[in-house]
């Protein structure tokens, strides 16, 4: 039998991350700044905001990862948002014009209903909007 080991963020299971007091997150997530993390494998390049009572996720660059580590933060976004009564969680991922695409990553967003648009302020992006339900 193989027992699946959860993905760790910055060496946190989404659980524990979801338990740090609001200001730890402030400080260390919510920063207004671009920010680089291990999630799994995988070395991110993102920014978390949160604007007119949703949480955007911005991803600029992944490195590595295939073992789930976005559908984890897509788990932790979501759980964060419905605790915090968020209406939606907005993603803009730029995975459209990289130098080198990694194809297997436009086909899980594709599958998880992203779609490329040119998201104003952004340019040409993977984007999703998920509305939480009140």
């Amino acid at each position: 039998m193989t027992v699946l080991k959860p993905i760790l963020i910055e060496g946190y299971t989404p659980e524990e991350i979801l338990s740090l007091p609001p200001e730890q997150l402030k400080t260390f997530v919510f920063t207004g700044k671009p920010l680089v993390f291990k999630a799994g494998s995988a070395r991110i390049l993102g920014e978390f905001i949160l604007r007119d009572n949703r949480l955007v996720i911005e991803l600029a660059h992944i490195d590595g990862g295939g073992e789930g580590a976005l559908p984890t933060i897509a788990v932790l976004a979501e759980k964060y948002a419905r605790l915090n009564n968020l209406e939606a969680v907005e993603w803009i991922v730029h995975a459209v014009r990289c130098a080198t695409p990694n194809p297997k990553l436009s086909r899980v967003l594709e599958r998880r209903g992203f779609q490329i648009q040119d998201v104003p302020g952004y340019g040409q992006a993977f984007y999703l909007r998920k509305d939480l339900p009140a």
